[in-house]
């Protein structure tokens, strides 16, 4: 009997050990949205609205940090696009999120401007969305550790699209066996990796790296292209020609994002 009994708690702290394990695995579920805008008065209703509507209702409904992002000054679309990045545990979080948010009667007061905004004064034009998975071996989103003030901040956020399904296989192979890890030595603090399961440029991946200002992201870029472990990886048969273009947007988080 005792040995039986020994056997069932063995086999129990190693069901409790492999569950551990897989929800260690566990990878977030991103959604990106970019809000098109064409006036300054579009800019400010949709500011207002995520930062007292949207971004305390999310926080409400178990989404803990949302990422709110805009073009700096240099860029060709700064003042034409908004970028907002929410990370759900779950595709099924992710599925569950908009009819919570239509059921909280404290969002729908406080984002009552945007909700009815009239059909000849939106609040953007359009809304384009990317849905993504993080990947395998940085399956969570972090907190950026920059502590510079947000508007002096660069965040580079990357979409690397391939010819074919097979080359961004082997493009997400490439971050996943140590292309991620130039970027950690480097101190370049991530927000997230991502392969995008929906979105208008498939197949691609994304990625946001954040730097504290430009100065520090181009001297990071120079270090990463002189650093040894990217040398040894780079011209490596598998991972020849796996990104058929890169479309990179230099950002600053608002005042009001928490990331």
């Amino acid at each position: 009997m005792k040995q039986f009994k020994t056997l069932s708690l063995g086999l129990l702290a190693l069901c409790l050990m492999f569950s551990s394990s897989l929800m260690a695995q566990k990878r977030d579920i991103y959604e990106l949205k970019t809000y098109h805008i064409e006036t300054p008065e579009q800019e400010a209703m949709l500011d207002s609205y995520l930062e007292k509507a949207f971004i305390p209702a999310a926080h409400r409904h178990g989404v803990a940090k949302v990422g709110v992002f805009k073009p700096i000054a240099s860029q060709p679309d700064a003042g034409q696009k908004v970028y907002v990045f929410i990370p759900f545990k779950s595709l099924s979080e992710f599925e569950a999120f908009e009819g919570k948010l239509l059921k909280d009667q404290t969002y729908l007061k406080d984002g009552d401007a945007y909700i009815h905004a009239a059909f000849d004064n939106p609040p953007y034009k359009r809304i384009e969305t990317s849905i993504l998975r993080g990947m395998s071996e940085h399956p969570k989103f972090a907190e950026s550790n920059l502590t510079n003030p947000k508007n002096e901040r660069v965040y580079e956020l990357r979409s690397y699209e391939a010819a074919t399904e097979q080359l961004y296989r082997q493009k997400v192979k490439m971050f996943n066996s140590g292309e991620m890890d130039i970027f950690e030595k480097l101190n370049c603090s991530p927000i997230f990796y991502g392969e995008t399961i929906a979105g208008a440029n498939m197949p691609n991946l994304m990625y946001m790296t954040t730097h504290e200002n430009m100065e520090i992201r181009d001297e990071h870029w120079n270090q990463f292209r002189a650093d040894p472990d990217w040398a040894g990886m780079k011209d490596l048969p598998e991972y020849q020609n796996t990104v058929s273009r890169n479309d990179t947007r230099l950002l600053y988080p608002t005042n009001y994002s928490d990331l």
